[in-house]
């Protein structure tokens, strides 16, 4: 399934969608808001949620706390936010990592990819595998060619079930590679699976392209492909999935939204709707969220929902496919 068809139906309605704000809501927020943000500092979910932590309070009326509880591939932080109080006032950073990913690999975490309250999604974010420049590897070609040959190689990830993690599978399959020779070495974040690529400890990952563009323009990094239908304008000589041939790729996507407990009041619901509508219209964030090659994806919390139930589909039949699946 390429969800860029599902995101096209789906974000088109965005302005009509979003929910009016009941005059019940005019006392939300009266105090601080913290956004639990489920991984470690540096990474692309810590920059997306420091850059909502910085825009939203200007259309919120109050500061917003980005606080990092890292643990278990983002299952910690979640599992936090899921048995707060539905209040508003303890919101979560959602990742596809946290959200989809891992839900549809192990079975066994204390809660289900739908048990939040859907607030609203924010961006939609492009996957690269990156590799370090002294690595010997300049094109995808010489990347494949290794691991088709059975070269013991290591990749990093922000945990076991996150994206970063998953994608190295989905990419051996499709290529028909032993998917066991390739050594994962897990870290608590995307920002320290980063530095284990630029160090030389791993040879490649696949990484959300927001946290890696600093580390691209430096040089320090170099991107072998991108996992989007066309190529991106901060990386224009890298290619795209299909270029590569490898289409299934294009299943690789990241993405940032807003989730709260379950049974959120439909007002704090609301004001969320308007301060997401308002971001839409910030010249400021957006300049801020495409610059790191980020795609402005705001969404209804129905069309969040949606567009997330499609891609765990998918994924959890990915996860069975692969065997990788935790019961």
């Amino acid at each position: 399934m390429k969800f860029w068809t599902v995101l096209k139906g789906l974000a088109v309605g965005v302005a009509v969608a979003l929910l009016p704000l009941s005059a019940s809501a005019e006392g939300y927020p009266d105090r601080p808001i913290t956004l639990v943000v489920p991984y470690g500092p540096g990474g692309a979910a810590d920059l997306s949620a420091r850059m909502i932590a910085g825009a939203a309070p200007a259309h919120l009326g109050q500061p917003i706390l980005a606080v990092n509880r890292t643990g278990a591939a983002g299952v910690t932080g979640s599992n936090f936010v899921v048995n707060s109080a539905a209040d508003g006032y303890t919101l979560l950073s959602a990742r596809v990592g946290s959200q989809m990913g891992v839900p549809a690999m192990n079975k066994t975490i204390p809660y289900e990819w739908d048990d939040f309250t859907f607030i609203g999604m924010l961006e939609i974010n492009p996957f690269v595998l990156v590799v370090n420049p002294d690595s010997g590897m300049a094109t995808f070609a010489d990347f494949e060619a290794k691991v088709k040959a059975g070269e013991e190689m290591a990749y990093s990830s922000a945990g076991v079930g996150t994206l970063l993690h998953i994608a190295t599978a989905v990419m051996s399959n499709a290529m028909g590679a032993d998917f066991e020779k390739l050594i994962h070495v897990p870290f608590k974040g995307g920002g320290k699976a980063r530095a284990a690529v630029v160090g030389g400890q791993v040879d490649f990952s696949w990484q959300n392209l927001s946290a890696v563009a600093g580390a691209l323009e430096s040089g320090q990094l170099i991107a072998l492909a991108v996992t989007m239908p066309e190529r991106q304008a901060i990386i224009p000589d890298v290619p795209t999935a299909v270029e590569v041939g490898y289409p299934d790729l294009e299943k690789i996507i990241g993405w940032s939204a807003i989730y709260g407990p379950p049974g959120l009041p439909d007002e704090v619901v609301a004001k969320w709707s308007q301060t997401l509508a308002a971001l839409n219209e910030d010249p400021a964030w957006l300049r801020m969220t495409k610059s790191l090659g980020n795609i402005v994806s705001i969404m209804s919390p129905e069309d969040t929902k949606a567009f997330v139930e499609a891609q765990y589909n998918v994924f959890n039949g990915t996860m069975e496919t692969l065997g990788m699946t935790i019961n």
